[in-house]
């Protein structure tokens, strides 16, 4: 019998042997796929045009803002502003009135006004086999060479910062999809709507964030931790830079509504799906800078640790003493929703 696989991302190992027998071979390539490389960098002219593609499954009430919002977070973290969007819309047959169009459509007009961003094509259909709405979004932006912030680009020494609190997006996800979801039972109307506001405060958007470090100081490496979690952000930032990690976990911010959410259900917040959550490299000469300009910003930001040389591994120190970082086959949440 053959076996296929769960719920969640592609096993990283599969992808990277995918992606080495697929290598690009256009020069024009300045950034191209890889693991933790999540927004493509084209040479174009005086300019890089960084590419990024992702698809939106969850939160299904807000799925067109949504789309926006994940797709600019991975081209802003490479030093990039976010111009032109592209969204497909794969709907289900017998499930979608001409409201849910428009609605949809109305979502991904605010979220690129938001942004000061550009709806500029895509595709919308009916789809066979369906049970929910897809929104598969594409954003552009562009970025002067000497302002490019590369996935790889930490270095041991450098001081590992990230803004607002983990698992932000999975707080909002767990709590707009809750029905029918085993030990949600008892967390309260108002608790349950204060998670679900997550997704716009303190939000999943990274762009601001972005935008402010950059400007502060020279940010060496930044990522959007997405699906995994921290965890999974933090190994893939280690992997595509080539450093190992020392991360202090009692300094990682975790906001109260998340760890009640995380506790009640028995999901690790390291695991959980964090858009809104920036992950940031920097010199340490730099740090405190960038930690001043995100704080005067009103963005929560923290120094969680460092990066140190690749043979001393990822590692996880806090009140259980040291032991290696927890590493996710597949996102926290997945759990709940086979």
């Amino acid at each position: 019998m053959s076996s296929s696989y769960p719920l969640g991302k592609l096993p990283p190992e599969h992808l990277a042997h995918l992606l080495a027998r697929h290598a690009p071979a256009d020069p024009r390539i300045v950034l191209g796929p890889g693991i933790g490389c999540d927004a493509a960098v084209i040479e174009c002219g005086d300019r890089y045009l960084v590419a990024k593609t992702d698809p939106v499954t969850f939160a299904s009430d807000e799925i067109g803002w949504y789309a926006v919002h994940v797709n600019a977070n991975d081209v802003a973290c490479t030093g990039a502003a976010p111009r032109w969007f592209l969204a497909t819309l794969l709907l289900p047959e017998g499930r979608t009135p001409p409201a849910l169009v428009d609605a949809i459509f109305d979502q991904i007009a605010n979220a690129c006004r938001e942004l000061d961003v550009a709806l500029v094509g895509g595709h919308t259909e009916i789809t066979h086999g369906l049970e929910r709405p897809i929104v598969v979004g594409c954003m552009l932006g562009e970025v002067a060479p000497e302002r490019l912030v590369r996935p790889d680009g930490a270095q041991p020494g450098d001081a590992l910062l990230v803004t607002k609190g983990i698992a932000v997006e999975g707080t909002a996800i767990i709590a707009r999809e809750i029905d029918g979801i085993d030990g949600a039972s008892g967390l309260g109307k108002g608790f349950l709507e204060r998670c679900r506001g997550f997704l716009h405060t303190p939000g999943i958007s990274v762009v601001r964030d972005a935008a402010i470090a950059t400007a502060a100081r020279r940010v060496r490496a930044m990522h959007d931790p997405t699906e995994g979690g921290l965890a999974t952000g933090l190994l893939e930032i280690a992997q595509a830079s080539g450093v190992g990690l020392e991360v202090q976990e009692d300094a990682i911010p975790i906001l109260a509504e998340t760890q009640t959410l995380c506790s009640r259900l028995g999901l690790d917040p390291l695991g959980v799906i964090a858009s809104g959550a920036l992950l940031l490299a920097v010199a340490p000469e730099d740090a405190d800078a960038v930690l001043s300009a995100l704080g005067k910003a009103g963005i929560l930001a923290n120094c969680i640790g460092q990066a140190v040389e690749p043979e001393r591994g990822i590692t996880l120190r806090g009140s259980r003493g040291t032991r290696p970082l927890p590493h996710f086959e597949r996102d926290e949440i997945a759990r709940l929703f086979e």
